[in-house]
């Protein structure tokens, strides 16, 4: 089976949906943003203060082409790997890219603090503005999207692998 490629919102359920998906699937598992922690020896949102959005983006899309795994796994990206152009690209070629989309209203209800999160963003910009701003390249990587509101990780979970089956 192909890889999937999961992308959304912090927040959305890529990391808890991956590893469900994963498991149903029997597929491996691998998160982007735990790849950072691990080869940083630290936390994402510290990453970011100390090291800035820049030099973090970066570190993502390292962690993006570092994913060997050219089959059978089912990848979480950070949420803001979306604009790492060439890991994107990278992880098309091995599968489906899978968009789990959430609305705004929602994505504010479940991140009470996005400062502790690790969310790549300038200071001052709200769950609004980062939404706004990261949507429309969820889109443009989108094979599939999978509205998520109201639906628990297992109706998540079988709606993708339903989908997969025609890819």
């Amino acid at each position: 089976m192909k890889n999937i490629i999961l992308t959304g919102m912090p927040g959305c359920g890529k990391s808890t949906v991956g590893v469900v998906l994963a498991k149903t699937l029997g597929m491996r598992f691998v998160d982007t943003d735990l790849i950072i922690q691990q080869e940083q020896h630290d936390v994402l949102h510290r990453l970011i203060d100390c090291y800035g959005i820049k030099r973090f983006e970066e570190m993502e899309e390292e962690a993006l082409l570092s994913v060997m795994e050219t089959e059978d796994t089912v990848i979480a990206t950070g949420g803001s790997a979306i604009f790492c152009e060439r890991g994107m690209k990278f992880l098309k070629q091995t599968g489906v890219c899978v968009y789990l989309e959430v609305p705004c209203g929602e994505l504010k209800r479940r991140l009470s603090n996005i400062r502790t999160r690790g969310i790549a963003a300038a200071k001052g910009m709200t769950i609004e503005d980062i939404f706004n701003e990261r949507s429309p390249y969820y889109e443009k990587y989108a094979d599939i999207k999978i509205e998520c509101t109201d639906k628990h990780i297992e109706e998540i979970t079988e709606m993708i692998a339903d989908r997969m089956k025609d890819e």
